[in-house]
């Protein structure tokens, strides 16, 4: 009886499995599609516009120029349109007006995989699946080798800590890395971007809740991260900020202010008034915070 209940949940299971490998494509590519190139030379965005719900944008005539190996800081509140945007640079949504170009290339263009294949996320809820610390930080580079995954949590600062689990590197990490603290999770996150290598960075700093140690470590890993790569940042932290060769400050998914953070500093407008605030709300904290 017992078997049999085995057998039908299987098939059950099965049959999902099955749904989801013949569930279509939601972005299929066009006809004339070609692969996505090796190398970033710059990202581009004319006239962009995104709206979830018709008559309801969230991004608004976005115009902007990335030259390869830059970094670009999106502050502002929340709701701005900080995510939107870069969920755009990674094809979840494509822009209902205008376009992104990569090397002068609609990103629409390029077959899908092959875009996808420029790109890493570090986002600030961290996904970890329950497997090993290994496979965590292998996940989307299954062929790498034992030397590359360890080269890539030394980068990340992950290696030590890895080394003091019980099982090291085999360790079972938990549904979401439930046996992980925050800043272990973040770390794995960036080793994991580390194995990619990716040509275009997508970043969404999450540092304010976790432990100064934690904090530090994620930031210097977070540094040579960035290093010749080209990186869209939602910026929470002002040591990120200082940084960044642009940032774009959004109110209502428009760019209200644009420049370097001495420039914004310098034009006394919305951006160096929350700077200013921030750091009177938060003095001991010398990184500061941008919200």
């Amino acid at each position: 009886m017992n078997s049999f209940s085995e057998l039908q949940r299987s098939l059950a299971a099965t049959e999902r499995v099955f749904e989801v490998l013949a569930t279509e494509a939601d972005k299929p590519d066009r006809v004339d599609a070609r692969d996505a190139p090796a190398v970033v030379h710059e990202v581009r965005f004319e006239g962009v516009g995104f709206e979830y719900n018709e008559g309801r944008p969230v991004v608004r005539d976005l115009d902007m120029v990335v030259a390869g190996g830059s970094v670009v800081a999106l502050v502002g509140r929340s709701g701005a349109g900080k995510t939107t945007v870069t969920d755009l640079v990674a094809r979840f949504h494509d822009p209902t007006q205008g376009r992104i170009l990569v090397n002068g290339t609609d990103i629409r263009g390029y077959r899908l995989r092959t875009y996808r294949d420029l790109l890493a996320l570090v986002q600030q809820d961290v996904f970890l699946f329950d497997g090993s610390v290994r496979d965590n930080i292998a996940y989307g580079r299954h062929s790498a080798t034992a030397a590359e995954v360890e080269n890539a949590a030394r980068r990340a600062n992950a290696h030590d800590f890895i080394m003091a689990l019980p099982d090291g590197y085999e360790t079972v990490v938990g549904e979401r890395g439930v046996r992980l603290s925050g800043g272990q999770q973040q770390r794995l996150a960036i080793a994991r971007a580390f194995l990619a290598s990716p040509q275009i960075l997508i970043l969404d700093e999450a540092t304010s809740n976790l432990d100064t140690e934690s904090e530090q470590l994620i930031q210097a890993a977070m540094a040579e991260l960035l290093a010749g790569r080209t990186t869209f940042v939602i910026a929470h932290r002002l040591s990120t900020v200082r940084r960044a060769d642009l940032i774009l400050l959004l109110d209502g998914g428009r760019v209200v202010e644009r420049g370097t953070h001495d420039e914004l500093m310098a034009a006394r407008g919305a951006y160096h008034g929350m700077v200013v605030r921030q750091m009177a709300s938060d003095e001991a904290d010398a990184g500061g915070g941008l919200r």
